[in-house]
């Protein structure tokens, strides 16, 4: 269902990700790690009101999924291949680091400082969320390379040139991001303006979710936001949110603030934006309350 599809490109591309950058002393081969897929059951003694999604997919077995950063984790890991990537994830991997290095020191403590500024950003506190994933850069500083969390919020910040940075460092280490292209023009357009934003456009592989290879394209070549959203309207609850979301976006990449307003107070007011707990519809929420947008 809707929920157990979810919850795979939640939890997807982090394990590669984070897995590649927390090994890496260990002369692991990236090819093996980039083709393992990784089903986890992570238990919390506590209540947890947000991450309640399961999955009858082959890649991942999912359950409870806690917030709380001091959570215990238990897993277990399985070889498989064409691990499914999306960059959206909302939780940290200090489960994995410590089974694999017999304890965190600082950089589990970096994992939960990025924990920590993750759920400040979702609750508006967007310099405090940088100040948390700075901090997580200090403790550790291979996590710069994958803080696409700190782009965002510093994208809200006006922080734009260190918001382009950000993201270009993170495609590096991942070409495939989508996302992430897309959101260093937003930061490039607002300091060059979206003419010169698109000639140092970062190319990427191809994204599996349709409404992002459409919105990719819009991003890079010039397109119709109204017609993004048109193609999506009728399809899935998540692809109408982030058809309508892109669409707002592109339309502040060309100052166009009103047209802005209407698409992305629409991604918060649907279904998908008012029940999911995708980062990117916490978002959404932000980017509504930093415009002070009324929802």
């Amino acid at each position: 269902g809707e929920d157990g599809d979810c919850a795979l490109a939640l939890y997807s591309s982090i394990l590669t990700r984070q897995i590649i950058l927390l090994l890496s002393p260990l002369s692991v081969s990236t090819t093996k790690i980039s083709s393992m897929a990784v089903s986890w059951r992570m238990i919390s003694n506590t209540s947890n009101p947000n991450f309640h999604y399961s999955s009858s997919s082959p890649f991942f077995s999912t359950s409870t999924f806690p917030k709380n950063p001091h959570a215990s984790h238990l897993f277990t890991i399985s070889t498989t291949h064409n691990l499914p990537r999306d960059p959206k994830l909302s939780t940290s991997v200090s489960g994995i680091w410590d089974a694999v290095t017999g304890g965190g020191g600082s950089s589990r403590e970096a994992l939960i400082a990025i924990r920590r500024g993750m759920v400040l950003f979702r609750q508006g506190d967007v310099s405090g969320s940088v100040a948390e994933f700075d901090n997580a850069i200090k403790l550790d500083s291979r996590q710069k390379a994958y803080l696409w969390q700190r782009g965002l919020s510093l994208y809200y910040l006006d922080r734009f040139e260190e918001g382009a940075e950000q993201f270009r460092i993170d495609v590096a280490q991942n070409p495939n991001d989508t996302e992430e292209s897309i959101w260093c023009f937003l930061c490039e357009a607002q300091l060059y303006g979206a003419t010169e934003a698109r000639k140092r456009f970062l190319e990427v592989g191809r994204d599996p979710r349709p409404v992002m290879r459409e919105a990719y394209n819009m991003f890079k070549d010039g397109g119709d936001p109204e017609k993004l959203v048109a193609v999506f309207s009728e399809g899935r609850a998540s692809e109408y949110f982030y058809a309508s979301l892109y669409a707002g976006l592109y339309y502040e990449s060309q100052n166009e603030a009103d047209k802005a307003k209407v698409h992305l107070v629409a991604s918060c007011q649907s279904p998908y934006g008012l029940r999911s707990d995708d980062y990117m519809a916490s978002l959404a929420k932000v980017h509504c309350a930093c415009r002070k947008w009324e929802l």
